[in-house]
């Protein structure tokens, strides 16, 4: 009898380790398919980001600037969404601590990109504000997609068998393996990606009003004080620093005022600038130049306008 009670309860207690297990192993299947889904979702993104990428930067020099650099903002725009996944995979942990090597990769690869985005922008001079993460040299980025790509290739194969039987997918390396150097040269050379800074001054403003003159004179009215401004407008898709002066001389070609300003233009802005507020005697004479510097001659508006000043005597108007 004593026997017989033995093996019942070894029996019972062999019953419910194997119901338990069971279950563990029931529970670590659903995780590990669970788990394989959303990788295999985010290896074929960072695939198709690495296929579109290079695709680019080989095909490029037949786009101009403006689609070449909408397509590679849209790239720049997947990759906060790869480190907002790296981190939702780093729970639960998996068999062979699956989750922290997948995060892991996926973050230093996300970084390589970014700086390999941040080296093609400056290359050709596109508008870009530099993507963060990045840091490090072109083929320091190259050799961290390879070598994140190497250290997957090891480890995706951790759950073939693991409850589930999960497949994870390969990396591929299409970017890594490019000539960067040569391939930004390249694009470099290409006439439709080259930069033409082209800057001016669009428009003079002074108040009150001048009277109606010839062309290249500002006739204005007897007043306590005049004010001026200018516009400059950038045809460029850059950002362009520029320098605005303007000099006020008297007849005699003595300056009597000079006023600076300094600003930078965003890609086909404008952007305006008070000169100052002047007190110019009735009856007076003499020249107002604008110059702007910082951008070649020769674009659609000058960089350089003259006037003659001619104020009117006091009380006449004109």
């Amino acid at each position: 009898m004593a026997a017989l009670a033995v093996t019942v309860v070894a029996v019972g207690f062999a019953a419910d380790v194997s119901r338990a297990a069971h279950g563990a192993r029931s529970v670590r299947r659903s995780e590990n398919r669970s788990f394989g889904q959303l990788v295999n979702t985010l290896v074929a993104r960072e695939n198709a980001f690495d296929g579109h990428l290079a695709y680019l930067l080989e095909h490029g020099s037949s786009l101009t600037r403006v689609v070449f650099t909408a397509r590679l903002s849209q790239l720049a725009a997947a990759l906060p969404g790869w480190a907002e996944e790296a981190v939702l995979l780093r729970r639960p942990v998996i068999a062979h601590q699956l989750n922290v090597v997948v995060a892991q990769v996926t973050e230093e690869r996300a970084d390589a990109a970014a700086t390999i985005l941040n080296a093609v922008a400056a290359t050709l001079h596109l508008p870009w504000t530099a993507l963060s993460g990045a840091s490090g040299t072109l083929a320091a980025a190259q050799a961290g997609l390879q070598a994140t790509a190497a250290t997957w290739s090891r480890a995706r194969y951790g759950l073939v068998r693991e409850p589930g039987l999960v497949h994870l997918e390969a990396l591929t390396t299409l970017v890594a393996n490019l000539a960067l150097p040569t391939t930004l040269a390249t694009l470099a050379a290409s006439p439709s990606l080259q930069l033409h800074r082209s800057a001016g001054i669009s428009a003079v403003e002074v108040t009150p009003t001048p009277l109606p003159a010839p062309a290249g004179e500002l006739l204005l009215i007897a007043a306590p004080t005049t004010s001026l401004a200018a516009t400059v407008t950038n045809a460029a898709d850059t950002y362009q620093p520029v320098a605005l002066t303007a000099t006020i001389a008297n007849a005699a070609g003595v300056v009597t005022h000079v006023a600076h300003e300094r600003a930078t233009l965003g890609p086909l802005s404008s952007i305006g600038f008070s000169l100052g507020t002047y007190s110019l005697a009735p009856g007076s004479r003499g020249t107002l130049v604008l110059t702007l510097n910082g951008v070649p001659a020769g674009g659609r508006w000058p960089t350089v306008r003259r006037y003659r000043l001619v104020v009117a005597p006091s009380g006449t108007g004109g």
